[in-house]
């Protein structure tokens, strides 16, 4: 199961299951994917068909929203939150 964790400017953040124990969240909009890592700061791990423009834009939201994709990665994939 891979939740979206937040829908915004037509795109979606989710985290897939069962990936690697590097905290990261994936970015869809339309038939484009990006990955960008959380930790130890965020930076594109992969950034597909999206424009430069567009990863700049989605790294700024990621930066943004940091914190909670770190909390939601953590509850999804480890079921607990670390302090």
């Amino acid at each position: 199961m891979s939740p979206i964790f937040l829908k915004e400017k037509g795109y979606a953040f989710k985290i897939y299951s069962n990936e690697e124990e590097r905290m990261h969240i994936h970015v869809l909009k339309e038939n484009k994917e990006a990955k960008i890592w959380l930790e130890p700061k965020v930076e594109i791990a992969y950034k597909g068909d999206f424009s430069q423009h567009e990863i700049n834009k989605i790294q700024s939201m990621v930066e943004i929203y940091a914190e909670y994709f770190k909390k939601q990665y953590q509850l999804h994939i480890g079921g607990r939150i670390d302090d």
